[in-house]
C-alpha cells in the first residue's frame, strides 16, 4: 500500500513538473537514465562557467527590479527576486567581471545592490523569502545582504551600500541571544549553527567599518558553534529542521562561516585559528566519506552516514569551494583532487544544450531533479556557487602549475 501511494505522488509531482514539456521530458529522462557528460567529453572550465553566469543573467533579467530570480520551476517557470541569495550574489559577479574582464557584470552587480537598498526595512533588516511574501525580517537573509553591499561598498566607494550595511549588522546585534546565538527571526524560529555565514560577514563590517561590537557579536557566535560541534566533526543543529538529516547545502554554510572568519580573523594563518580547525575536521569527515564512496550524498547523520539516494549539487559546489579554500593555507593535496572531482561531478550534471534558458546552463537542486532539494528546480544559489567553486579551481590549479614550473626551473639549473 505505502509503495503504492509513493508512486502516486511521484506521477502526480511529474505531472505538476510539466513533463511534457520537450525540455522538462529531455531532463528528465537524462537524470532517469543517468546520462551525464563523460569527463573525455568535457570542456575547459570557463565553458561551464560562462554558460551558468548566462543563466544567472536569465535568472535577473526574468525580473523587472534588477534582483535575481529564486530560481527556474519546472511547474511554473522563474520565481520573484530574492533578496538573501541576490545580496551573495553581488560578490559572484564583481568576481566574474574581473575574470572575464567584461565589465557588463560590473553593471549587473550595482542593479543588484541598488535594488536591496530600496528593499530594506526600517528595522535595518531585509526580509526572509521572495517578496512575493509579506515582509518578515530574517537573520540569515540578512546577513548574506551585508555580504554583497559590503562587496558593492568597496567596489564603488559608495557611502549608501556602507550605510544599509551598517544598519544591517547593527539590528543583527541587537537580535542576537546572550550564548551568542540567533533564535529569534530565525527560519522555523530555532537556532541554526549556519550562522557562521551570519558571523563572517559582521566581521568584514567590522573591519571596514572600525566598530569592534560587530567582530564581538561574531565571534559569541562562532564559540557557540564550536559548542555544537561533537569529536566525529559534526555540528548539531544543522539542518533546517530537526525532523529531517541536514543537507549537504546547510552542512557546507557552517563550514564555510567557520573557513571565512578564520582568513578574516588570522589573515597570515588561517590554519591556526581554531575556526579553521573545527571547519577542517567537519570537512575531513566528509572527505573521507567521499574517497570511500566516489560519490557525494545530499544528506547526513551525526555519524557522518547517508540514506539518501540522491546528491544536493548546491551542496556539492559549496563543498568544492570549502576544500580549495582548506587547500589554499594547508597544500594538502587531497583536498584540491575532491574538489576537483566534485566539480567534475557537478560539471557533467550540466546541460549546455537545452533550448530552455530556465534550463540551459542552470544548476539543478539535486540530481536527479526529482530529489528532495528543491525538487525540479534550478535555484539560482546552486549557480552561484558553482561559478564560485570553479572560478576557485582554475586560479589555484593556474598556481600550482605555474610553482612546478618554477621548481622545475631551479632544478635544472
Amino acid at each position: 500500500m505505502v509503495s503504492i501511494v509513493h508512486a502516486a505522488k511521484q506521477a502526480r509531482d511529474l505531472l505538476s513538473a510539466r513533463i511534457y514539456r520537450p525540455s522538462h521530458l529531455r531532463i528528465s529522462l537524462l537524470d532517469y537514465l543517468d546520462l551525464r557528460t563523460p569527463p573525455q567529453r568535457m570542456y575547459p572550465n570557463p565553458t561551464y562557467i560562462q554558460a551558468a553566469m548566462d543563466w544567472l543573467c536569465q535568472a535577473q533579467d526574468a525580473t523587472d527590479d534588477g534582483g535575481v530570480a529564486a530560481r527556474y520551476r519546472l511547474d511554473s517557470g522563474w520565481m520573484a527576486s530574492y533578496p538573501e541569495t541576490t545580496g551573495y550574489i553581488i560578490p559572484t559577479f564583481f568576481n566574474y567581471a574581473e575574470f572575464s574582464h567584461q565589465s557588463k557584470y560590473r553593471a549587473r552587480a550595482i542593479r543588484m545592490s541598488d535594488w536591496l537598498i530600496e528593499i530594506q526595512m526600517e528595522s535595518g533588516a531585509f526580509p526572509g523569502h521572495t517578496l512575493a511574501r509579506k515582509p518578515i525580517p530574517r537573520v540569515f537573509n540578512t546577513g548574506q545582504i551585508i555580504l554583497g553591499l559590503l562587496r558593492a561598498y568597496q567596489e564603488t566607494n559608495k557611502t549608501a551600500y556602507l550605510q544599509a550595511s551598517i544598519r544591517a549588522g547593527d539590528w543583527l546585534v541587537s537580535v542576537q541571544e546572550p550564548d551568542g546565538s540567533w533564535l529569534r527571526y530565525t527560519f522555523y524560529n530555532r537556532t541554526h549553527v549556519y550562522h557562521t555565514c551570519v558571523a563572517w560577514p559582521l566581521i568584514l563590517l567590522s573591519r571596514i567599518t572600525g566598530n569592534e561590537s560587530y567582530q564581538l557579536s561574531a565571534i559569541a557566535n562562532l564559540d557557540w558553534a564550536l559548542s555544537c560541534q561533537t569529536e566525529s566533526g559534526w555540528f548539531q543543529l544543522n539542518g533546517f529542521r530537526d525532523d529531517r538529516l541536514p543537507f549537504l547545502h546547510t552542512i557546507a554554510y557552517t563550514i564555510t562561516g567557520l573557513l571565512e572568519s578564520a582568513y578574516l580573523l588570522k589573515p597570515e594563518m588561517p590554519q591556526n585559528s581554531r575556526y579553521f580547525e573545527a571547519a577542517q575536521k567537519a570537512s575531513e569527515a566528509l572527505l573521507h566519506r567521499y574517497e570511500i564512496r566516489r560519490y557525494m550524498a545530499a544528506q547526513f547523520d551525526e555519524n557522518w552516514k547517508s540514506p539518501a539516494s540522491f546528491s544536493c549539487l548546491t551542496g556539492n559546489c559549496q563543498m568544492a569551494y570549502n576544500w580549495l579554500r582548506i587547500y589554499q593555507c594547508t597544500r594538502d593535496a587531497r583536498y584540491l583532487n575532491g574538489a576537483v572531482k566534485l566539480n567534475e561531478f557537478v560539471k557533467s550534471t550540466q546541460d549546455l544544450q537545452s533550448r530552455n534558458p530556465g534550463i540551459r546552463g542552470g544548476i539543478k537542486g539535486s540530481h536527479p531533479i526529482w530529489g528532495s532539494y528543491i525538487r525540479y528546480s534550478y535555484p539560482n544559489w546552486a549557480a552561484k556557487f558553482f561559478v564560485d567553486a570553479l572560478m576557485l579551481e582554475e586560479k589555484l590549479v593556474k598556481d600550482l602549475y605555474q610553482r612546478q614550473k618554477l621548481h622545475e626551473y631551479h632544478r635544472s639549473r
